[in-house]
């Protein structure tokens, strides 16, 4: 039986005001009054060496009806990312159960949960999320739609201000496999623990963000003037700021905000971030309050992905490889010079800067606020 989720707009939500101590006999308590351990990867068969291992959650964190217990941010050379314990109660049996999962940082600097793992002959690559076929050339395609796992926007100042109380991660190359299912090589697609939530929660089309359709898409594929937004969709500049937070990249050159800024018709959430040089926007969520047992929305907002290449994107163009080779995400034309710090990305100003809402964002937002003086904290009241 399918039902209306409900939505709520929320503050972000911050670290519980507890030690490490605490949080891990709070932890305890959990499994103690038989909550279940749910690992999906190879400590399924031993679920509790998760804690001897040295998993003991540090940091608490709520949203909504889940609660979310977190080591101290961890390394490897592919992530950095945390062993997150998302905590549920089952609808059915009433039983409460604990899924360990993976929350890393993406390169477009949005913390999200890891779908699975493919880890086999040579292949390394975290699981994206949900997936959609496409006919492309004459033949159908698959790719990922990887804002399917990206974390709710009112927990990521949570999860950026742990991740700041760490200078020093500790390595760890063990952790995904102990609890990412792993995939061969051939499957991009995640499993049913990551869809059946998003299938269940769509069966009810009430639940859907404009009917599923896209809210905004660009009407002439490689111009970036283009962009329409479906009525009521468009981001409320004048008095649909929730919030302003702060964080810092090498990459984009030292300080950057990210503003969390709400539809006019309040179904959507966007988060606009503004570096030295870029703004670039990412995926907008809904403000329906269902998590999934990976801590996501079962609820997606449809949108051209072109509206959310971050500043700088994937483009790798090798003069002497075969153009077979070649790969960009950033649409054609329109490419920058390459990221000093990643020369596997290049600058994406040119397709961003030109886009409408962009435009209107520096001009009602970053304008406003630089001509009132308004720092931070006094924009946030």
């Amino acid at each position: 039986m399918t039902s209306v989720i409900p939505t709520r707009i929320v503050p972000s939500v911050a670290p519980a005001d507890r030690t490490p101590r605490h949080v891990a006999k709070e932890f305890h308590k959990l499994l103690d009054s038989g909550a279940k351990l749910r690992p999906a990867g190879e400590a399924k068969d031993d679920p509790n060496g998760l804690l001897s291992a040295g998993y003991t959650p540090k940091y608490e964190i709520s949203l909504f009806d889940t609660r979310f217990f977190l080591t101290n941010v961890r390394q490897n050379p592919a992530l950095r990312f945390f062993v997150a314990y998302v905590v549920q109660r089952n609808r059915k049996t009433g039983r409460t159960e604990i899924f360990p999962r993976i929350f890393y940082k993406d390169l477009s600097l949005i913390w999200r949960a890891a779908s699975h793992v493919i880890a086999n002959d040579g292949d390394f690559w975290i699981g994206k999320g949900d997936v959609k076929v496409l006919a492309r050339g004459g033949y159908e395609i698959t790719e990922c739609v990887e804002s399917t796992t990206d974390l709710p926007f009112e927990m990521q100042t949570a999860l950026e201000t742990l991740n700041r109380k760490t200078r020093h991660a500790l390595n760890d190359e063990e952790a995904l496999y102990l609890l990412l299912r792993s995939a061969p090589s051939s499957r991009t697609a995640p499993y049913r623990d990551f869809t059946e939530p998003r299938r269940k929660a769509a069966a009810d089309r009430r639940n859907l963000i404009n009917g599923g359709r896209s809210i905004a898409r660009f009407t002439r594929k490689t111009d970036p003037t283009s962009l329409e937004i479906v009525a009521g969709f468009e981001p409320d500049f004048a008095e649909g700021i929730v919030e302003i937070s702060e964080l810092r990249s090498a990459m984009y050159g030292g300080n950057l905000q990210r503003f969390r800024i709400l539809s006019r018709n309040r179904k959507v959430q966007y988060l606009f971030v503004a570096g030295p040089k870029h703004v670039w926007i990412i995926p907008p969520q809904a403000t329906t309050t269902e998590l999934s047992s990976f801590g996501v929305r079962t609820i997606d907002v449809v949108a051209d992905e072109d509206l959310f290449v971050p500043g700088f994107e994937y483009h790798y163009f090798d003069e002497d490889a075969d153009a077979s080779e070649h790969f960009s995400q950033i649409p054609e034309g329109f490419a920058g010079e390459l990221c000093e710090h990643d020369n596997d990305r290049a600058d994406a100003s040119a397709w961003l800067d030109p886009i409408p809402v962009i435009r209107e964002f520096r001009r009602k937002v970053l304008g406003a606020r630089r001509k009132r003086g308004l720092s931070t904290e006094a924009f946030q009241g």
